[in-house]
């Protein structure tokens, strides 16, 4: 993995060559950033430009002995770590390795969900278990063979419990040239010993322009369809991986309709819409759908508050997100977000498509009918 094959970044893809060309290289060190923003991806490229064997100014050679075992993820001073789904207590990330290679070789943006799917565990609960830490201190253990760092990739820490202390030690004093990178995506989820003795390397959240331009040039898309899976996708790769195979063309229309429905309390209007289109969506396309009118509605919030240099819509979206802004309260459009996200949880998980949208219909119909919000509750 090279740093030009990972998208946007580059005022971090600069500072961490520059560590290296600097002889600053941090021996634990924590890529944080969120779901889909290359943090993993980044992580490899840092550790195949630390063992190239003939680096370049902006970049690893990709042709070297090196750089080519790196490209392969068979480097043997390249470790692995990840959470996985153990069936025996003596499991290690290593019986699931060549999995590991082929789900992340297809796409480095992975994130939890697609590889819990790629392994076909939907109702496991992963961990990185006590034996593996002891793996770990084994591997870490051994001088290098041919790199000129031993480098453990450690994706998603956060699944590491209280026995992940007892590579605490290891990583306070690892033997010469060894490094720790963890990749996470929730910082408050780490052991606070392990994330106190690690070097932060903060992550941001890709640009939509980024997601755009790697959806034309890396995937063939239309400029069009490429902009609205951007927009949809927040900034997150592997979101709009999976948005490509969802049929969005018709979003506004399905969310002015709805929300239509609502505001005049026609019922069997709405029951005709969700049954006729609605459904029809299929799980990807609901779920892109509610996406969708999540960011709309946050959309119509910037617009309500007078900072319209923040968005970034065509014509006929930011008009229909402007009216809405101007048409309902905060609280109102909040308590809207706040259907749509719950909505989206249980699309997720297979929710009846027929009884979730009537349901969220009927409260939607409280909240732009009758404005009227649950009592006691507050919306963020």
């Amino acid at each position: 993995m090279q740093f030009k094959d990972i998208v946007g970044q580059q005022a971090l893809k600069e500072r961490l060559i520059q560590t290296v060309r600097d002889n600053r290289v941090s021996h634990a060190q924590l890529f944080l950033g969120p779901t889909g923003s290359g943090s993993l991806a980044l992580a490899l490229a840092y550790a195949q430009y630390l063992n190239c064997e003939d680096k370049q100014l902006d970049d690893s050679c990709a042709s070297c002995s090196s750089c080519r075992k790196y490209q392969k993820l068979i480097h043997p001073d390249l470790h692995f770590s990840y959470p996985f789904f153990a069936k025996k207590k003596e499991e290690t990330a290593v019986t699931y390795i060549e999995q590991w290679r082929t789900v992340f070789l297809d796409n480095p943006f992975l994130n939890m969900d697609h590889w819990r799917n790629y392994l076909g565990e939907e109702s496991k609960q992963a961990n990185i278990n006590i034996a593996e830490c002891h793996q770990i201190i084994k591997k870490l253990s051994l001088k290098s063979y041919e790199g000129q760092y031993k480098v453990l990739i450690m994706w998603l820490p956060e699944y590491l419990d209280r026995q992940g202390n007892t590579l605490l030690k290891l990583i306070e004093e690892p033997p010469a040239n060894t490094l720790f990178l963890l990749v996470a995506e929730n910082q408050d989820l780490i052991l606070t010993t392990i994330l106190s003795r690690t070097q932060l390397v903060k992550v941001n959240r890709l640009k939509e322009a980024d997601v755009r331009d790697y959806l034309i040039k890396k995937k063939d898309l239309d400029e069009a369809r490429a902009s609205q899976i951007a927009y949809i996708s927040d900034g997150d790769i592997q979101k709009a991986l999976q948005l490509m195979g969802a049929e969005i063309n018709n979003h506004l229309d399905l969310l002015r309709t709805w929300m239509n429905a609502c505001a005049t309390d026609k019922g069997l209007v709405l029951i005709d819409f969700i049954d006729s289109r609605l459904t029809k969506l299929g799980r990807e396309g609901q779920k892109s759908f509610l996406l969708y009118a999540i960011h709309m509605m946050r959309e119509a919030l910037l617009l309500q508050e007078g900072l319209p240099e923040l968005v970034f819509l065509p014509e006929a979206e930011k008009e229909f997100a402007s009216k809405f802004g101007t048409r309902y309260s905060r609280a109102e459009i909040e308590a809207v977000v706040a259907e749509f996200e719950k909505a989206s949880y249980h699309v997720e998980r297979n929710a009846n498509p027929k009884i979730l949208f009537l349901d969220v219909s009927l409260q939607l119909i409280l909240f732009l009918k009758y404005q009227t919000l649950p009592k006691g509750t507050q919306y963020i």
